[in-house]
């Protein structure tokens, strides 16, 4: 079993170190704001990173986004200054790929072998080992790594070099914002033209575009129940990402635009901290309907 050193403990990071405590690793946890161990049993609480990461096998950090990444990971007093050599570092935010790209080339800077491993999957999956995990780095590390990483998935992929799990991670969110926007636009239409919407989810549900999403989703749109499982701040931020990684790459992401302006107009009228299938709430409103029973 490893020693780990935990960084991070959001909407994902708490069911990730439970599931690492319960496969029998030495976790060391540490989080920016106080209090978020509490509750994790089994696990050391660090007050500092330096005291998180020195004389880890392995580091896994789980952060909000790139501002955060690059603090925790890069700053001064960061893991980048901390860590020893023989540590592995698995970065498993969600963030750019051009930051990705940066970290994998300070940690080799220091030869310190690292990968980028970011999730798809919410706060369910995490608690439940459901994740499934994209990595991207040098396939020995990852070979090294993935019998730690599959104690908190329910599958594991190498994507290739550095980078890549960070690519493949905006790469699948597009699917998801296109998902999203299309049960939402689909269930307005229905209400509209009275249909019922547990009928028509019943029939979502055993067609071939079936989607784990609309059934996930589609009854809790009903339900009026939008407690985040994944904040829609969260999901603005990725989309964001979206928009910057097609720009970087010469693609035109249409979608990935009309969901940045439903999450922006989501979150002016203060749905930022539900759950991000709260923009269907926004599509609703523009039809002129309401979607719960």
């Amino acid at each position: 079993m490893a020693t780990i050193g935990y960084l991070g403990l959001g909407t994902m990071g708490g069911g990730m170190v439970r599931n690492l405590v319960g496969a029998g690793h030495d976790v060391t946890v540490w989080n920016r704001s106080a209090g978020r161990a509490d509750g994790l049993d089994g696990v050391h609480e660090a007050t500092t990173i330096a005291e998180a990461v020195t004389g880890r096998d392995i580091v896994m950090a789980c952060l909000s986004d790139d501002t955060a990444v690059r603090e925790v990971m890069l700053g001064a007093d960061g893991v980048l200054a901390h860590v020893d050599p023989s540590s592995i570092v698995v970065d498993m935010s969600t963030i750019s790929p051009a930051l990705a790209d940066e970290e994998a080339a300070a940690f080799a800077g220091r030869d310190v072998a690292f990968l980028d491993a970011p999730v798809f999957g919410s706060r369910d999956e995490a608690a439940n080992g459901g994740l499934w995990v994209v990595a991207g780095g040098d396939e020995a590390t990852y070979e090294r790594v993935r019998p730690v990483l599959e104690a908190v998935s329910e599958t594991v992929h190498h994507m290739g070099g550095a980078g890549a799990g960070a690519r493949m991670k905006l790469v699948g969110n597009a699917v998801v914002a296109a998902q999203l926007m299309a049960l939402g636009e689909s269930l307005t239409l229905a209400k509209a033209a009275g249909l019922d919407l547990d009928r028509v989810l019943g029939v979502l549900a055993v067609t071939d575009f079936r989607s784990p999403i609309f059934d996930g989703v589609g009854p809790t749109v009903l339900d009026d129940d939008y407690t985040p499982a994944f904040a829609l701040d969260l999901m603005a931020k990725d989309v964001g990402l979206i928009q910057q990684f097609g720009s970087s790459v010469g693609v035109e992401m249409h979608g990935a635009s009309q969901a940045a302006d439903t999450l922006a107009e989501a979150q002016a009228q203060g749905f930022g901290q539900e759950n991000a299938s709260a923009l269907i709430k926004v599509i609703a409103n523009h039809g002129g309907v309401r979607l719960a029973r």
